[in-house]
């Protein structure tokens, strides 16, 4: 899977996901740090990488459609500590079918996972 990660995730978050196979570009090692989130945006759809952020500027499905981009996964944790995210991000891509989240709005708490997929999905 490509991914963009935002730069609100720690860098070793990229580790954890390249081990398992995917392809991760970050916000930092892209100059992105920084940017406005239109910019980041764009850089993902124009790379087709699924976003990952804690970002709540992308959480309106009426901007991001489901089906117009090429996904987005926010984690919204109660305690966001560094350790907590990059382990809540191992975890649900081990354990959930993530590869299947492409065009996706997807939503992880501690304990949940809600998806919204495009209207033919």
């Amino acid at each position: 899977m490509k991914i963009k990660l935002d730069e609100n995730f720690p860098a070793r978050t990229a580790s954890v996901l390249n081990a398992a196979g995917h392809d991760v570009h970050t916000a930092g090692e892209e100059s992105l740090s920084g940017c406005d989130d239109l910019e980041l945006w764009n850089a993902a759809q124009r790379e087709e990488r699924f976003l990952i952020t804690q970002d709540m500027d992308f959480s309106d499905v009426r901007r991001f459609t489901p089906g117009t981009h090429s996904g987005i996964l926010l984690v919204r944790l109660r305690s966001p500590s560094a350790d907590n995210l990059v382990e809540r991000v191992r975890e649900l891509f081990h354990k959930e079918s993530a590869t299947e989240w492409s065009g996706c709005f997807v939503v992880a708490t501690e304990h949940k996972v809600r998806i919204r997929r495009p209207p033919n999905k």
